[in-house]
């Protein structure tokens, strides 16, 4: 236990720095753009990311898949080439051009080596600014979604997900699929993908990463060529309210499938990294649930073999958080390993944690965050997480040093506010019985 001490120690003061330099540079373009810039000029590759905040939460009323389906097909075809050229003229280089809608925003990513960059902003402004939208397309991207939406019935733990976001955010955007459902997106018309990126896809809402072998005045520059004649529209930016400005009452619903194991989400609203509480239950989560040396993990699957995985999670977004319980475990043994996992959550907030599980939570919390900067494409979307969530571009070395602050005392006083099992809304997928 001395030795553990002393090398958790040793680890918290070589990771803390007596200074905290920023990931990136910053500043904001004419048309509103936000530019981060991450100068790497030992790597011959240029990853380029650009954020914009049209997600599933923008959805048009009655309408859940469109932005969705607007990000599929940014990449299937523009005003100045179809898609498979597009594919071809990014793939000659070795590049990659892709986007994927989540859901507080759109991300359009574009990888290339620096001798190609022109051509590869060339391609990432037209999908931006010029997608054609083609109705063939469309309706061939329709068709896969609803086709992957009918598969995911038969996944418990997206079934499980779907369930628990309408128990956690009723009334919110954040409870219906990012997808949508096979009955929305069958629905939705070119019209409405159009209208959705004239309203949503603006310079104003958008944040640019770039990480690589590029100066912060050569990408300004390169940017500008393309993007600087995009003008934001007049209207404003849509607002979204907050998913977490009153605790849900916890529900428990148990869904039937045809199944031989169960799944259990257990999951409440929880809060964003710039609470003050952020730090103190990324903790508590670790020693509950966060690997094979958590409580959860010990108690419920190595001590009784009640389970095929258990863990917990906290989840961050834009408008809200979530944290949550989840286990796999037989049909037969639900009950005892729910029970199991409640009495661990609550024994988080009468107790404090030993010293030796705090120095293994704060030693694996500060030892691995490196590992979310070890490619340029994690440390472009770093910096865009801590744009948008409003972090500071100094936050990878403040985590590090708010993660050595926090105590027992710390780590108890927020499990007994937000791991209570009471507050926790209950979804089990299991097998039918006869």
């Amino acid at each position: 236990m001395r030795l553990l001490t002393r090398v958790v120690a040793a680890l918290l003061l070589s990771a803390v720095p007596a200074g905290a330099a920023p990931i990136a540079q910053r500043e904001v373009l004419g048309n509103g753009m936000t530019l981060l810039v991450a100068e790497r000029s030992a790597i011959p590759i240029v990853s380029v990311s650009v954020y914009l905040r049209a997600g599933s939460v923008f959805d048009p009323p009655g309408a859940p898949g469109v932005a969705s389906l607007t990000a599929d097909l940014l990449t299937r075809g523009t005003a100045r080439r179809p898609g498979p050229e597009l594919d071809r003229a990014i793939e000659f280089v070795g590049g990659s051009l892709e986007a994927d809608a989540g859901k507080d925003g759109v991300t359009v990513s574009l990888a290339v080596l620096k001798k190609d960059l022109a051509l590869g902003l060339d391609l990432l402004a037209e999908v931006l600014r010029e997608p054609a939208f083609p109705e063939d397309e469309l309706k061939r991207r329709v068709a896969e979604v609803q086709a992957a939406l009918k598969r995911s019935e038969e996944n418990p733990e997206t079934v499980a997900g779907r369930a628990l976001g309408q128990a956690l955010y009723p009334g919110h955007p954040y409870a219906h699929p990012t997808q949508g459902t096979i009955e929305s997106v069958g629905k939705i018309t070119r019209e409405q993908v159009l209208r959705f990126h004239r309203e949503h896809y603006r310079p104003d809402a958008a944040v640019v990463a770039v990480v690589g072998d590029v100066t912060r005045d050569e990408i300004r520059r390169e940017l500008g060529a393309r993007l600087g004649g995009w003008a934001a529209p007049a209207g404003a930016r849509a607002a979204v309210p907050s998913a977490i400005a009153v605790l849900p009452p916890a529900i428990t619903r148990t869904l039937t499938r045809e199944l031989t194991q169960a799944t259990v989400y257990m999951g409440r609203p929880a809060i964003r990294q710039d609470h003050p509480d952020y730090f103190p239950l990324v903790l508590a989560n670790y020693v509950l649930g966060g690997g094979s040396a958590s409580r959860l993990y010990t108690r419920v699957r190595e001590e009784r073999g009640l389970a095929y995985s258990i863990y917990s999670s906290l989840s961050p977004a834009r408008y809200g958080a979530s944290f949550v319980v989840g286990l796999q475990t037989r049909n037969e043994g639900v009950d005892e390993a729910m029970r199991l996992a409640k009495e661990e959550m609550s024994r988080m907030g009468r107790e404090q944690v030993t010293a030796a599980e705090l120095d293994l939570a704060r030693a694996y919390l500060i030892g691995s965050f490196p590992l979310r900067m070890d490619t340029s494409g994690k440390v472009a979307r770093l910096m865009i997480a801590v744009e948008e969530y409003g972090l500071g571009l100094d936050y990878p070395d403040r985590y590090k040093e708010r993660i050595g602050r926090v105590t027992a005392a710390d780590v108890q006083r927020v499990a007994a506010r937000y791991l209570d099992p009471a507050t926790f809304s209950v979804i089990t997928v299991r097998g039918k019985t006869n």
